[in-house]
């Protein structure tokens, strides 16, 4: 199990974000207390939970959600923004344990994640800075390969159209050096990530939704005809469950779905934002304002925001310990990418935990008859999570088809156990950097 402690060390990290010091926050809603009763009660208010929260009230379901901090206070609130199609997983594990028209329907509902965003911004008026567009790039030329092959797939088999490009052709892409390849994409792109966090969750407390922060969850019982949760002050019956609190779930003790934490794995990820830039300058470095991720296994992402920031992200840590020297590590890797930021000023950095399986794709399903979780977002979380939260929602209240496709689909622990798996990690993800430096 993970030392509560070593998660917790980033709060006083995120406190320098600069996504919290961009919004202004409603006053907090109150802590559980005493007993209430639910149709359903969901455990998280990140983005899968508050989507769960949503589409259940939608329907008419009475629903209490229960947040352990803040709204977003978790990797929904600070995460790189960039909303993704498709999955971190690639379309293999689909394809392999699933068949290729399972596969199909996988790709389609990630599509669905990506119009999902936009239709909500549209119906609740969520001002959250999106913009449309990305740039996958390639530093070398066998990432170039592995990239070309990749997007070559994608279009052959599943219809994503990319604009390729070689040598001097990337730099009207992206203005940097680094880069050898491109492809750009216009299905994805990116957004304010609180912001829309705290947009999902007025849209679910307009729809009905009774939303509960500082009430980390206990103990989740399961009863005879529904369940029970308990937080130190308070307990919601319900006829159903919905727990989406990815990595931090160990933190509150082993009484919430103990049996599904060794499946996914904290990973920190941390990101850097500039003083605003020049609009001018601002516009030279992504002309087209995409957001930009390369292809290695140890990847850098980033993406301008709409103050003219450059917002970058990378020196993801396997350790479950905040990187040394963190600002100045992510300052050089910016000025790697682009040598005309030299002497920028970095103004804020934070980050935190994200949660990844193993093979990197969605882990949903159902405990029991009465419990559903959602976890295993593996960095496509922005997009991914609302359509969690809406197949979840069909499961509980119409139908579940859409659901068990991904529940359909097998997950391994992670080996080591839960003192050995974090340390084993750590060192595969090591061998991972060394090969990156060295290949061609």
């Amino acid at each position: 199990m993970l030392r509560p402690s070593l998660l917790r060390s980033d709060t006083q990290l995120n406190a320098d974000s600069y996504y919290e010091a961009s919004v202004t926050r409603p006053p907090a809603q109150p802590a559980l207390a005493g007993r209430q009763r639910a149709d359903v009660v969901v455990v998280g208010g990140g983005f899968a939970g508050l989507s769960a929260a949503l589409e259940l009230a939608e329907r008419g379901r009475r629903v209490v959600l229960l947040e352990a901090e803040r709204i977003g206070a978790g990797a929904s609130g600070r995460n790189g923004g960039q909303a993704i199609v498709g999955y971190a997983s690639g379309m293999a594990p689909f394809e392999a344990q699933l068949g290729r028209a399972a596969a199909r329907m996988a790709w389609e509902l990630s599509l669905e994640a990506v119009r999902l965003i936009d239709e909500r911004i549209a119906r609740h008026g969520i001002d959250c800075d999106r913009v449309h567009g990305y740039l996958y790039v390639a530093d070398r030329p066998r990432k170039a390969r592995a990239l070309r092959a990749e997007m070559d797939a994608l279009a052959r088999d599943y219809g994503l159209a990319s604009t390729w490009a070689e040598g001097a052709e990337v730099r009207r892409h992206i203005d940097s050096p680094r880069y050898v390849a491109a492809a750009y994409e216009t299905v994805s792109g990116h957004l304010h990530p609180l912001k829309y966090a705290l947009g999902l969750a007025r849209a679910a407390q307009a729809a009905g939704a009774v939303l509960h922060e500082h009430s980390p969850v206990r103990r989740l019982q399961r009863l005879p005809d529904g369940v029970r949760v308990d937080t130190d002050a308070g307990t919601v019956e319900a006829d159903f469950a919905v727990v989406a609190g990815n990595c931090t779930l160990p933190e509150h003790g082993p009484g919430v779905l103990a049996d599904i934490h060794p499946r996914i794995m904290p990973v920190g990820t941390y990101i850097l934002a500039t003083e605003p830039l020049p609009r001018a300058l601002a516009s030279t470095l992504i002309p087209s304002r995409a957001a930009v991720c390369d292809n290695n296994v140890v990847l850098d992402y980033f993406r301008l925001s709409a103050d003219d920031r450059l917002l970058f992200g990378g020196r993801v840590s396997y350790t479950t310990m905040t990187p040394r020297h963190l600002r100045d590590t992510l300052l050089r890797r910016l000025c790697a990418v682009f040598p005309q930021l030299t002497g920028v000023q970095a103004m804020h950095v934070w980050g935190g935990f994200v949660d990844i399986t193993m093979n990197r794709a969605p882990d949903f399903g159902r405990v029991g008859h009465h419990i559903y979780y959602l976890q295993g977002f593996s960095g496509h979380g922005v997009a991914l999570t609302g359509l969690a939260g809406r197949l979840v929602a069909e499961a509980i209240t119409a139908q579940s088809e859409r659901f068990d496709l991904f529940a359909r689909l097998r997950h391994r622990d992670f080996p080591g156990g839960p003192w050995l798996r974090t340390p084993v990690l750590a060192l595969g993800m090591a061998w991972h950097r060394w090969r990156d430096a060295l290949g061609s």
